[in-house]
């Protein structure tokens, strides 16, 4: 005889199927802790909606509200705009649509708002004159919309970086197009072609469209052997010295310089042709040198190109601005160190590592002016190494709106650990010593001079020096005006 079978139990959303079984011996002690674990925040109200008890996941919490809550009508203790909110979840208690969670904004003693999400259940009248009373659990939202802040920062950050980059891709798009030298960029593995210029079109003609195009092809034989011996060159050391080809079939003699860069992870070779003899067109090079010149005077970021030993050969007047000085004759000759960062450190280490890997992208440090002023930046450096005068040049960026201010108020270290430690190897280790010994000197008179408003004498008392190795010190760091000594 067939058996029937056995209905499996209807399973309900919020419910267990064996409540009973599991929950039914439960003491007060431990249902109170049960929903104290499943909750920031508990409140127990009455069918008025008076808070009558409350329960915290911790004591800043407690420390929030306990006080200020206990005995009062939920809708008093929160925000204007969430008070509809609590009206319509006490009128819907018993209904089911109060156990729904809502986000109100509960106020703390010291008057600001306390994100939670709440969710409200009714209970039943109990045995004897137990009265039926609602309870409210609350979960506490401040990291949700910590992360909020921080992904809303990070985002104008990377839009104001986005239309920054947009900008910098026009201007050089912009050159790139109007020069008047052939200008090809090909791949450093496969010699391919990637783009090219007007120039370079006139130049090669119909041929440089063609898919499979190779420069080495519209070449003569003699210099398409030299052409590849000095790309093989490039590659291994870096360094090129011009070289004259000549373009076949049209016979012409040309001079052309080939640079090595690197984009992501891969390496170009950026191609720059022109006539063998420039005579008749030095008019025009010299037009486009000037749209370049004044491109880069122009822009709103700070750059400086120095000899290989950081010396400045010139500025433009964005770096004029940070350094606080009043003409380009100023800073000429002078190392760029005199601005750049800490004394002895920074520009040693861009240098060192341009000499090992021609580009540094952003390298955080600072501007000092000399008028005191500092001003964090971020740095990008190229050596270039080919041409009729070696040089390095840096773009240097201001930061100081950036999302570490926005995000993080107060002071920061200049530099993090792990820039520090990137100077292990690079620069000796008394000097990263010496370097984080006078940071921390440098903040911690900073803090003095601010805790005891700019008194000097208070200052130096507090941090346990002399007066008059305090000034020392000030001077140093140029944290003040010679005359202060005396007014202190």
């Amino acid at each position: 005889m067939t058996q029937p079978l056995e209905t499996a139990p209807t399973q309900q959303a919020g419910r267990f199927d064996q409540a009973q079984r599991y929950f039914d011996r439960l003491d007060a002690d431990t249902v109170s802790r049960l929903i104290t674990a499943a909750a920031d925040v508990v409140l127990v109200m009455d069918a008025d909606g008076v808070i009558q008890d409350a329960a915290f996941g911790n004591d800043e919490l407690l420390s929030h509200g306990y006080s200020h809550w206990m005995g009062k009508p939920w809708n008093q203790t929160v925000s204007e705009e969430s008070k509809p909110k609590v009206a319509s979840m006490l009128r819907d208690l018993g209904t089911g649509k109060g156990a729904r969670w809502r986000h109100l904004n509960q106020q703390a003693n010291d008057g600001t708002d306390i994100p939670l999400s709440y969710s409200l259940i009714q209970v039943p009248p109990g045995p004897g004159n137990n009265p039926a009373h609602a309870i409210a659990f609350g979960r506490d939202l401040r990291p949700q919309a910590a992360l909020q802040q921080k992904l809303v920062a990070a985002q104008r950050s990377m839009e104001r970086d986005y239309w920054q980059l947009k900008h910098v891709e026009t201007r050089y798009r912009l050159l790139f197009q109007v020069s008047s030298e052939a200008l090809l960029i090909l791949d450093a593995n496969t010699e391919k072609l990637e783009d090219s210029n007007p120039a370079a079109q006139t130049l090669f003609g119909e041929a440089l469209g063609k898919s499979g195009w190779s420069l080495a092809n519209s070449l003569d034989k003699r210099s398409s052997t030299a052409l590849s011996q000095v790309l093989s060159g490039l590659r291994a050391s870096g360094q090129s010295e011009p070289l004259d080809i000549r373009l076949v079939p049209s016979n012409t003699e040309l001079s052309v310089s080939v640079s090595l860069f690197r984009q992501e992870q891969s390496a170009h070779f950026l191609l720059r042709i022109s006539p063998k003899n420039r005579l008749a067109d030095s008019t025009v090079n010299a037009n486009a040198k000037q749209v370049l010149t004044d491109v880069m005077e122009s822009a709103p970021d700070a750059f400086v190109v120095t000899d290989l030993s950081g010396n400045v050969l010139t500025a433009n007047r964005a770096f004029l601005q940070l350094a606080q000085v009043s003409n380009e004759a100023l800073v000429r000759g002078e190392s760029l160190e005199r601005w750049l960062g800490r004394a002895g450190v920074d520009l040693s280490v861009l240098i060192s590592n341009l000499r090992q890997r021609d580009v540094v992208r952003l390298f955080a440090t600072r501007m000092r002016g000399d008028y005191g002023s500092t001003t964090d930046v971020e740095i990008s450096a190229v050596a270039v190494t080919t041409g009729e005068q070696r040089c390095l040049g840096f773009t240097i960026r201001d930061v100081g709106l950036r999302l570490n201010n926005e995000t993080k108020p107060g002071r920061e270290l200049p530099r993090s650990t792990g820039q520090m430690t990137e100077l292990v190897g690079r620069v000796p280790l008394k000097d990263i010593v010496r370097e984080t010994t006078d940071l921390i000197e440098q903040l911690c008179i900073e803090a003095a001079l601010e805790l005891t408003g700019d008194n000097r004498a208070s200052a130096a008392e507090m941090l346990g020096l002399s007066r008059q190795s305090l000034y020392v010190k000030l001077r140093r760091f140029g944290m003040g005006d010679p005359g202060a000594e005396s007014e202190s």
